[in-house]
């Protein structure tokens, strides 16, 4: 039986059916779960969110004498399949930029997240009807999210990169803004051009909306002429923007030349080498990442720490390497959410980058091999003096499937 509950009445053992209000403001990007963690308790409590609905049918009940509202009681409006979004972003009174660990910032980053997923939407879908895109909206987006990286660039960046098929043209873009400000602090570049390169992220697929949902998340190979209609979303994202005045030329680049290569194979205009811009050179480095760590309809994502293995490889054709090299230290050769095994035989995640040097990120141990069991989970900074353990290999996830990786470093409830 459905009831709707006040949110301070709310007790671990519950089954969370919904949330009342709007989805942007908790940090869940799933419902319909039983609480068991007191953390995602106090993440609840400490949100916007007032009142919830349970389903005591499912989870443990409202003690008797509370006052509650059971579903008969409410009368529900017929949600709309599509409507048009209109977001607003408020920008903060006093910017939160002090580094903090990845574990503060993670709760904070997923709202970040969602509300960028709504505002992306609202964005594409004025670009989509001809109308001009919000780029005062845009920056502020922009901005928030630059926070969020400058806090702590793995948390945000690792988030954007957990999607659905549904969401992946919008959320895809929030990790590319996320992954082009790191880039652009690791290249040394300045304030407005780094403004510039987020923005640049933002936008970069904006063209997609033009495309046929069937032909975009399509499950199987894409015929040649399919491919070829793929092919058309930079010129198409261009047109889109021509009712927008005074988007940022450097994001005009980066929407039209983000799949040039460097050999010359690229399109849509094979460009070649130094024709090809230092934010379109990024633009593609980060949206190849995002394409190939994420789960697609047709394939599952790649471990990080294996993508860029891949992506070294493709390198003389594909990417700068002055570009690539530089995406490689903002990321870590281990990026949060890779899979690695010890030289002690045991297994575990990569939660953060330290500041000791690529090779020595921060995990959460949770499995030894030798005994083939789950351990008590703990925190392992390799960085650390006096560290025995090292990184002996990378695992492949498909190979253990733990269903709770994504759980295991984000210390959040992620949608399965």
């Amino acid at each position: 039986m459905l009831k709707k509950i006040a949110v301070d009445q709310l007790q671990l053992g519950m089954h969370l059916k919904e949330f009342c209000g709007s989805w942007m403001d908790h940090p869940f990007w799933r419902t319909g779960f039983v609480l068991t963690n007191p953390l995602d308790l106090d993440l609840i409590l400490r949100s916007s969110i007032k009142e919830v609905w349970i389903d005591a049918s499912l989870g443990d009940d409202v003690p008797e004498g509370q006052a509650v509202m059971d579903e008969e009681e409410v009368e529900v409006a017929p949600t709309e399949a599509v409507k048009k979004l209109k977001v607003s972003v408020v920008p903060h009174l006093l910017r939160d930029t002090t580094p903090i660990p990845a574990d503060k910032e993670m709760a904070r980053a997923a709202m970040i997240c969602q509300e960028s997923k709504a505002a992306v939407i609202a964005m594409f879908e004025e670009a989509r009807m001809g109308n001009a895109v919000d780029v005062g909206g845009a920056r502020q987006l922009v901005e928030n999210i630059s926070d969020s990286v400058a806090r702590n660039p793995g948390a945000i960046i690792s988030l954007a990169r957990l999607k659905t098929a549904d969401d992946y043209t919008y959320m895809h873009s929030v990790a590319v803004c996320a992954m082009m400000v790191a880039l652009a602090k690791q290249l040394g570049l300045n304030d407005a051009q780094t403004r510039s390169s987020g923005m640049a992220g933002l936008l970069h697929d904006v063209g997609k909306v033009a495309m046929p949902p069937e032909v975009l998340n399509k499950p199987g190979k894409l015929t040649e002429a399919e491919f070829t209609l793929i092919r058309t979303h930079p010129v198409q994202g261009i047109r889109l923007l021509k009712a927008t005045p005074d988007v940022d030329p450097v994001a005009l680049d980066v929407v039209l030349h983000h799949h040039e290569k460097m050999d010359g194979t690229g399109y849509p205009d094979r460009l070649k080498g130094d024709q090809i811009s230092l934010y379109a050179k990024m633009g593609a480095v980060c949206d190849v990442y995002d394409a190939i760590t994420s789960n697609r309809p047709y394939k599952a994502g790649w471990d990080p720490a294996e993508s860029l293995r891949k992506m070294a490889e493709w390198t003389k054709s594909h990417f700068d390497l002055m570009v690539f090299q530089a995406f490689v230290k903002s990321m870590g050769i281990y990026p949060v959410g890779s899979l690695v095994r010890l030289n002690s035989g045991r297994i575990g995640v990569v939660t953060e980058q330290s500041a000791g040097s690529l090779t020595t990120p921060i995990m959460k141990v949770f499995f030894s091999t030798k005994s083939n069991m789950r351990i008590m989970p703990y925190v392992l900074d390799l960085s650390l003096p006096g560290c025995t353990e090292k990184i002996f290999q990378r695992e492949d996830p498909e190979k253990w499937k733990f269903p709770d990786l994504n759980e295991m470093w984000s210390g959040l409830l992620l949608p399965t």
